[in-house]
């Protein structure tokens, strides 16, 4: 599963810097979390970052995408090999 960020978020910044896939960004309103980027740190770290040092423990898994570990891994993966690519 990827993770979201829910309308508790009081935009403390403190999110965005800890997310290793760059999958944490500023929305209309809130801070957002692309799922495509999301592995909830698998491959980085054991637990999610975000969740670690969110204040308001307002960043739960997303219901509607849902992964298993070995799906988190391949795009883990696939995000690594695209960021090497030369530009």
């Amino acid at each position: 599963m990827a993770l979201l960020i829910t309308d508790d978020c009081i935009n403390c910044d403190v999110c965005e810097p800890e997310c290793p896939n760059e999958a944490i960004y500023m929305g209309p309103e809130i801070y957002e979390i692309d799922p495509n980027k999301c592995t909830e740190c698998v491959g980085h770290y054991e637990v999610p970052q975000c969740k670690e040092v969110c204040p308001v423990n307002c960043i739960p898994f997303n219901p509607a995408w849902r992964e298993t570990p070995e799906q988190l891994l391949a795009k883990y993966e696939r995000l690594q090999a695209e960021a090497k690519k030369p530009a």
